[in-house]
């Protein structure tokens, strides 16, 4: 619809009103507190400024009727509570000369002065409080902006109390606005919990309308205290399957924990971020956790991460919104590349450990069901009987060697019939194929299960990435070049970039208009498909695109190649080619999952199998 008024003083200078301070503090809140989530916020916020060891929130109807916050901090008296719920009144920056504040250098959460007039502006607002040095507590009222009190107040201990009633009741049509009563309390415990993330050493407690949703016991500041907070918000694998991070670069720390990449989720809910223990999101900081996982996820899948940045006040803008979720970087580069640098570096030291909760899904799924009595194999059934003909007689394996590089060959690995403390290596030694697919390995306390295509792309993979980085792949020439039929396009693609493709080890030129040659493959490839390796690596630059170069994709590159060309499901391995896999994943980062970021490899403790077979 037009602008009438415009239209109307189109031709005649416009009239320039100041607005009533009530219009002003209903405007104001209209920035800072949009739904009941944004009150808990601000309040808190108040609270862990005022030093609070134990913050207690109880709503009622998501918080649209009432709202609730007690603290045990450092209290106001009655002059304190007239001057706070003025706008722009706060006890939170500190004078740098007459009249003047320095505002780049922010310590505290909240220093606007807005949140309490804000709120009183369009609810009724109740504040009781108490100094510890006060023999009597004051209340003050701010019901729709009037202000009623300060008046002495019995309040028993030191702290304050904070009730927020008839949310937007000043601002009727603003309630239509809110979402229901689950949905407001849902992201009302979700602002709760981020806070109470970043302050392990603060309890926090929240009841919905009577029903207490959870309760978090104050923790010591170091690294368990704050993964053992971390674990009861994001839950308990997280803190089973974390790894700390801690790194430098330029003054900026970054520190916190990042969860295995087999611990990945299908939503990005499960990462966080604090500046400056405020919790924050970022779109800079949501980028720089994909960059540093996409090594080792699908694109589908999310790493949970909960990261703490550390940085000088000045480098960061913390006043870009009124809620102070969102902030801007001096130096957005450093501190995405210091994000990147530092993940990759933690998830480099994990090895070949993979997720818990991958042995746990495989222990419910082994589970009996309940009350059913639990199978027991019959010794002398057919079936049986025929498995241990089978074990009995040697096997006729083909000689086929796992073509990877020559420290990992096969000739490298013990002789498990013959080596006693084989089972003393992490993934044991080698026992048996299933359906020439997976490996099935004794440990010392248990047993394994790996997947061999899975584990050898892992293995393929990272040892692509690192002849990449020390000058380039080794090449091995095909016996018989190989030719493969693509579409016209495909061809010209593939032909455009073939010197890019000689630094991965892949010598190919057109032939013809619809067709490809291949001469020369990687050798940690071994006898890899080459028609396969091909049509995917067509696929992926009509992806790509012809504006982005490809050595920017030389990592998904390498991925495609070592997906392709890795010992396949259906292949049948030999003791000692099945504990070469083995002995190389142990040597090899990152080995827990394949480059799509599932495991590798099952490991199941001898006392939850036998707890399965009713031996414990």
């Amino acid at each position: 619809m037009p602008n009438r008024l415009a239209a109307e003083n189109r031709h005649s200078s416009p009239v320039i009103r100041r607005l009533p301070p009530d219009a002003v503090n209903r405007i104001a809140a209209g920035e800072v507190i949009e739904r009941p989530a944004a009150v808990v916020k601000e309040l808190i916020e108040n609270s862990i400024d005022a030093g609070a060891r134990r913050i207690d929130v109880a709503l009622r109807s998501g918080g649209k009727v009432e709202i609730v916050i007690e603290d045990d901090g450092c209290g106001m008296g009655a002059d304190d509570l007239l001057l706070a719920v003025e706008r722009h009144a706060t006890s939170k920056l500190t004078p740098i000369s007459s009249g003047d504040y320095d505002l780049t250098n922010i310590l505290t959460l909240g220093f606007r002065g807005e949140a309490l007039p804000s709120i009183g502006a369009v609810a009724r607002l109740d504040i009781t409080s108490r100094r510890l040095q006060d023999a009597e507590g004051a209340h003050l009222g701010v019901y729709g902006g009037a202000i009623s009190g300060p008046q002495p107040h019995a309040f028993s201990s030191a702290g304050a109390r904070i009730v927020v009633r008839d949310l937007f009741y000043a601002t009727p049509a603003r309630l239509k606005f809110l979402k229901s009563d689950r949905a407001e309390t849902g992201a009302a415990i979700d602002v709760v919990k981020r806070l109470a993330m970043a302050y392990p050493e603060i309890a926090f407690s929240l009841a919905a309308d009577g029903k207490k949703s959870f309760a978090y016991s104050a923790q010591s500041t170091d690294e368990a205290g704050r993964l053992h907070r971390l674990g009861a918000v994001m839950g308990r694998d997280f803190e089973d399957n974390a790894v700390g991070v801690d790194a430098m670069r330029d003054g900026v720390r970054l520190s916190g924990f990042a969860g295995l990449p087999t611990y990945n989720r299908g939503l990005a809910d499960k990462q966080f971020l604090f500046v400056n223990a405020r919790p924050v999101r970022d779109k800079l900081i949501v980028g720089a956790v994909r960059g540093a996982y996409a090594d080792f996820l699908a694109r589908d899948r999310h790493p949970a991460v909960a990261l703490f940045l550390e940085i000088d006040p000045e480098e960061v803008d913390v006043n870009v919104h009124p809620a102070k979720t969102e902030v801007r970087f001096r130096d957005a580069g450093g501190v995405r590349g210091l994000i990147v640098g530092a993940l990759r570096h933690a998830l480099a030291g994990v090895g070949h450990r993979a997720a818990t909760t991958t042995s746990a899904f495989a222990l419910g799924k082994m589970q009996s069901p309940a009350h059913a009595p639990i199978a027991q194999a019959n010794p002398f059934s057919p079936r049986m009987r025929e498995f241990a003909a089978l074990n009995d007689r040697p096997r006729d394996y083909e000689a086929r060697l796992i073509e990877t590089e020559p420290s990992a060959r096969a000739d490298s690995a013990p002789d498990t019939r013959t080596d006693p403390q084989a089972e003393q290596y992490p993934l044991g030694a080698a026992r048996a194929q299933l359906h020439e697919t997976y490996i099935v390995a004794q440990t010392a306390d248990g047993l394994v299960i790996v997947d061999q295509h899975a584990a050898h792309e892992r293995l393929v993979y990272e040892g692509m990435k690192r002849a990449l980085e020390s000058g380039g792949v080794v090449r091995q020439g095909l016996l018989i070049p190989e030719i493969v039929e693509v579409e016209p396009e495909e061809a010209e693609r593939l032909n455009a970039r073939r010197m890019e493709f000689e630094e991965l080890g892949l010598v190919l030129e057109r032939f013809g208009d619809d067709a490809i040659i291949v001469r020369e493959i990687p050798a940690l490839l071994g006898r890899a498909n080459v028609p396969a390796i091909v049509r995917r690596l067509a696929d992926d630059l009509c992806e790509i695109g012809d504006g982005l170069a490809l050595k920017e994709k030389l990592e998904e590159v390498c991925g495609s190649m070592a997906c392709r060309g890795s010992v396949r499901a259906g292949r049948r391995l030999g003791a000692d080619e099945m504990n070469a896999l083995l002995r190389q994943m142990e040597a090899t980062p990152h080995s827990g999952q394949c480059n799509h970021g599932r495991p590798t490899y099952v490991e199941l403790k001898l006392a939850d199998i036998e707890k399965l077979f009713g031996r414990r």
